[in-house]
């Protein structure tokens, strides 16, 4: 008796796992799907607008056209050599911008008499705008990848930063009595209880600042620089190829999109290893 009990207990199980699995399966089917439409609409709007325009190819491309001029810059190389710029700089500013504004996020947001000395400064500083700071980053620095590299740097820094602080000033204070209560060490109270805690308001910032700094690492580019993508639209412009002006658009936005997507997986396996899935 027993034994049929436990076969059909196995059995639900095993039909019940293989229901979540189809479920996931079906969610995921779903989501590529929207995502597709969504492409294949935007595309759909390109071309009309093109068509409809009446201005010549040559100035307005269509979805064709800037394909050809994609496969053009893909076969002589020159796409891939200015992405790998791009993103070096890009990860080289987002990296260190993200890891300084979480540590000093959770050092300032933790005390308070620190944070309302440099709330002023920063709320002072956080509205200007990046590029506002090139002629002086270029004094500091000279011409090369380190003006870019700072640009990024400023314009992922603030938005971390202040997510960092608010998600540390919002833990509850029953969990650091807890923790108190059970002898906690400051440093695992940091790490095991405050930086969970506030992990998805500091993803709220990392978001933000991933947006940001990517735009501003095209303008960056586009002022003092002599490769990456943002280089690569002005080299188009000055030589009148609006395809691969168009072409070069859409992988600065395929690649921006593809960036937010990793950062959401990212998120999503955090939450799942500290159980706020």
């Amino acid at each position: 008796m027993s034994g049929n009990v436990s076969v059909k207990a196995s059995g639900r199980g095993a039909s019940g796992g293989f229901a979540k699995a189809g479920s996931r399966l079906f969610a995921k089917t779903v989501s590529l799907g929207y995502i597709a439409a969504s492409f294949a609409l935007l595309i759909a709007l390109w071309w009309g607008a093109a068509a409809l325009s009446g201005v010549s190819e040559a100035l307005f491309p269509t979805p064709a056209g800037a394909l050809s001029g994609l496969w053009e810059i893909i076969c002589d190389g020159s796409l891939t050599e200015h992405i790998i710029f791009s993103m070096y700089r890009f990860f080289a500013g987002f990296l260190t911008a993200v890891a300084a504004a979480v540590i000093l996020g959770l050092v300032f947001g933790w005390f308070t008499p620190l944070w309302r000395l440099a709330n002023p400064v920063v709320q002072l500083l956080r509205p200007i705008s990046p590029i506002a700071w090139m002629p002086f980053i270029v004094l500091a620095f000279g011409i090369g990848d380190i003006p870019a590299i700072v640009i990024i740097f400023i314009a992922a820094f603030f938005p971390v930063f202040l997510s960092t602080v608010a998600g540390v000033r919002s833990v509850p204070e029953i969990y650091l009595k807890v923790a108190d209560n059970f002898g906690v060490g400051r440093i695992e109270i940091f790490w095991k209880i405050i930086f969970p805690a506030a992990f998805s308001q500091i993803v709220s910032g990392v978001h933000l600042a991933l947006g940001t700094a990517w735009v501003f690492l095209v303008c960056g580019e586009m002022v003092g620089a002599q490769s990456g993508l943002g280089y690569l639209i002005i080299d188009a412009r000055n030589n009148l190829r609006n395809d691969l002006l168009a072409a070069d658009i859409a992988v600065i936005g395929l690649i921006g999109f593809l960036l937010n997507a990793g950062i959401e997986l990212i998120e999503k396996r955090f939450l799942k290893r500290w159980g706020l899935a």
